[in-house]
């Protein structure tokens, strides 16, 4: 499973790809606004960080023409740009123009697995399901996931599941469980992934018990 970063902060994301686990990165138009900076700059900046990566980079428009007017724009900036692009009628339709002509598309807010069956008919090579949105109204997140991987698999459609809006590291272990493609994840959550209590009570112990080895030759 590979591991994004939902971000658009350059710092967090040069910090992640030093961890040496890191393999794409979601953005949307709230985090661009965040970082109170120019849009294509940004992009620009965070696409040279991890030139190796999938950068997700979300439409505002929200009619076809405006969409792939966007699109196209947001290609042009570097070759690691996937267009994210809203699950509406003017959305799906988009993204078969796109998906026909070889641009990667990420199929955003994403609440339903019907709504994903559509995401991968016409061709999306993301679909963003939004886990941690479900959960908070009361509706199992996970389980939306495991419904779209099961139709995906009956049909043997190509579209990634991206396991989206992730709030703590059991979303994450979960979507893993499940079969998810990508996990993405807001910057505390990922350097939460490396820490259990555990862990750090058994590495205190070591060195203590290594320090106390070297005072008595000492």
């Amino acid at each position: 499973m590979k591991l994004f970063l939902d971000t658009a902060n350059v710092n967090e994301i040069r910090e992640a790809k030093s961890w040496a686990i890191l393999d794409g990165v979601t953005t949307n138009p709230s985090h661009i606004a965040k970082e109170g900076r120019a849009f294509i700059p940004l992009v620009e900046e965070i696409c040279d960080i991890l030139p190796e990566g999938d950068i997700s980079v979300e439409v505002t428009a929200t009619d076809m023409n405006g969409i792939l007017k966007e699109a196209y724009d947001f290609v042009k900036i570097r070759n690691n740009i996937v267009v994210k692009i809203p699950l509406i009628k003017e959305g799906i339709k988009a993204i078969y123009v796109l998906s026909q002509e070889g641009i990667k598309v990420n199929c955003t807010l994403c609440f339903s697995a019907v709504q994903a069956l559509l995401a991968a008919k016409v061709g999306a090579t993301y679909i963003s399901p939004f886990v941690g949105r479900l959960d908070a109204v009361g509706t199992d997140g996970m389980k939306l996931i495991m419904q779209i991987k099961q139709i995906y698999d009956n049909f043997g459609y190509e579209t990634k599941v991206l396991s989206a809006a992730l709030r703590n590291p059991m979303h994450v272990l979960e979507s893993a469980l499940a079969g998810a493609d990508v996990a993405t994840m807001g910057f505390a959550i990922m350097e939460q992934l490396f820490h259990h209590p555990l862990t750090d009570i058994g590495l205190e112990q070591f060195l203590n018990d290594w320090k106390e080895l070297k005072n008595n030759f000492a």
